[in-house]
C-alpha cells in the first residue's frame, strides 16, 4: 500500500484524498460491485486519513457488516445511504427543497434529501405533489420559492420539472426516476421530457440518481 498526501493505492482501490479540498466533501463509495471486504478497506483508508464517510446504494445486510467494524456508522433504509462524520456539516448559504411527484418516487428522492444535508444543506422535503394534483404544488408555493436551488423527482412522463421550473427563479435539477408503466422504458420517458423542458433553468441527472442531484445542489450552494 502507497499513499500520497493526495491519494492511497490499494491496489484494488485508490481513494482520492483531496477530494475534499477540490468539492468539499470526501471521495464517495459506490457500493455495488464492491465486495464487504473492499468496502470495509475502502472505509479504513478514508477514516484513517479522517475524511467523512458517504456509502451510496448501501444494502441493509452489508451495512450490519460494516457496522460492527464502524460503530458509529449511520444508515437510511429508504436511501439506502450509509455515512459516518466526523463533525457534521453546516452551510446557511440557501435552502435546498426537494420535490417529488408521486410516493413511489420517494426513494430517490431521501437519496437527493439525504446527499444534499449530510454535505451541510438546509433541506426541505415536499413529496406526492405531482401533476395529477397539480393544486397539491400550487398550495406549497409560498415555501417552495424560498429554496435557492430545487431538486424535482419525478417518474410516469416526467412533467413535473418543468412546471416547478416555470414558477421558480432558482435552479431546477430535475431527477428521472423508473417508476411507470410499460411506455415509462424504465425512467427513459421522463429523463426525455425534462432534457427536453422548455422553461430555463432546468439541468437533469440520469435516471434514479438521486445522490448526483443531491451532489450537484450542495455544489451550486457553495
Amino acid at each position: 500500500m502507497a499513499c500520497a498526501t493526495d491519494s492511497c493505492d490499494l491496489g484494488f482501490a485508490k481513494p482520492d484524498l483531496d477530494r475534499k479540498r477540490r468539492k468539499g466533501f470526501a471521495e464517495v463509495i459506490y457500493c455495488p460491485g464492491k465486495t464487504r471486504q473492499d468496502l470495509k478497506r475502502i472505509a479504513q483508508e478514508l477514516i484513517r486519513h479522517r475524511q467523512d464517510l458517504l456509502l451510496t446504494r448501501l444494502d441493509k445486510g452489508t451495512f450490519i457488516y460494516l457496522k460492527k467494524v464502524f460503530p458509529r456508522l449511520k444508515y437510511n433504509p429508504l436511501a439506502k445511504i450509509g455515512y459516518l462524520l466526523f463533525a457534521p456539516k453546516k452551510n446557511k448559504k440557501g435552502l435546498v427543497a426537494v420535490i417529488s411527484a408521486g410516493t413511489a418516487d420517494i426513494p430517490v428522492a431521501e437519496e437527493a434529501a439525504l446527499t444534499a444535508g449530510i454535505l451541510g444543506n438546509p433541506v426541505l422535503k415536499l413529496y406526492d405533489v405531482g401533476v395529477a394534483g397539480v393544486h397539491r404544488l400550487m398550495g406549497n408555493l409560498e415555501t417552495i420559492r424560498k429554496a435557492g436551488v430545487i431538486i424535482v423527482v419525478a417518474g410516469m412522463e416526467g412533467a413535473l420539472a418543468s412546471v416547478v421550473s416555470g414558477l421558480v427563479s432558482c435552479p431546477v435539477i430535475a431527477v428521472p426516476t423508473s417508476c411507470g408503466y410499460g411506455a415509462n422504458f424504465s425512467g427513459l420517458s421522463p429523463l426525455l421530457t425534462m432534457l427536453n423542458s422548455c422553461s430555463p433553468g432546468v439541468v437533469v441527472v440520469n435516471i434514479d440518481n438521486g445522490f448526483g442531484a443531491g451532489y450537484f445542489a450542495a455544489l451550486i450552494n457553495r
